[in-house]
C-alpha cells in the first residue's frame, strides 16, 4: 500500500518540529567561580551552629550539628553580607575530627539572589584544604555540578569561638 504525499509531508513536518524543539532545549554549560568567606560562630548570643545530638560520655563520634552560617565578601566580619549557608554536620569518624557535611549556599543579594547550590562531602578539620562536591542547585544554579575548596583562615576564642573559612566554588 503506497502512502499518500500528504501523509509523508505531515510526517516530515512532525520530525522537523521535534528536531527544532529539542535543539532549543539544549543548555549551554557555563563555568562560574565564586569566592567568599564562611563564618561559623559557636556558643554565645550570636551562635550560628548548635549541637542537636551529643553522644553520652566524652565521645563526640555521632554528634549532629545544625547551622545557619554567614557568608561575606571579605575576611573581616564587617564585610558585606552576601548569602547564608544552611548546614547539617555529623561527626562520622571515630578516630579523627571528620564530619559528613551537607550545606546549602543560599544567595540573598546580587545577580544570584534567590538561587542556591548544595555541597556534600567529608570535612576533615585537620586538613589544610577541604574539597567537597557540588551536587545540585536552584534558580541560576539549577542542575549545578562542580566542587568547592575551603580552608580555615581564622579561629578565635574559646568560650565564644569564631571560625572563618575561605571558599572557592567552581
Amino acid at each position: 500500500m503506497a502512502s499518500s504525499p500528504s501523509f509523508t509531508l505531515l510526517l516530515l513536518f512532525v520530525f522537523a518540529t521535534v528536531a527544532i524543539g529539542s535543539s532549543s532545549l539544549e543548555h549551554k554549560e557555563k563555568m562560574t567561580h565564586l569566592h567568599f568567606y564562611f563564618y561559623d560562630y559557636y556558643s554565645g548570643s550570636n551562635a550560628t551552629i548548635v549541637t542537636v545530638i551529643s553522644p553520652p560520655g566524652n565521645n563526640t563520634f555521632g554528634s549532629i550539628g545544625v547551622g545557619e552560617n554567614i557568608l561575606r565578601v571579605g575576611r573581616e566580619s564587617s564585610s558585606e553580607l552576601i548569602r547564608k549557608a544552611q548546614e547539617l554536620t555529623v561527626q562520622a569518624d571515630n578516630r579523627e575530627s571528620g564530619y559528613l557535611s551537607a550545606l546549602n549556599f543560599v544567595f540573598t543579594v546580587g545577580k544570584y539572589n534567590g538561587s542556591s547550590f548544595s555541597i556534600l562531602g567529608r570535612a576533615l578539620l585537620t586538613e589544610p584544604r577541604i574539597e567537597r562536591g557540588i551536587v545540585g542547585g536552584t534558580g541560576k544554579f539549577r542542575m549545578a555540578r562542580g566542587y568547592t575548596n575551603s580552608r580555615l583562615i581564622r579561629s578565635t576564642g574559646t568560650t565564644q569561638m569564631e571560625l572563618v573559612f575561605e571558599y572557592d566554588a567552581y
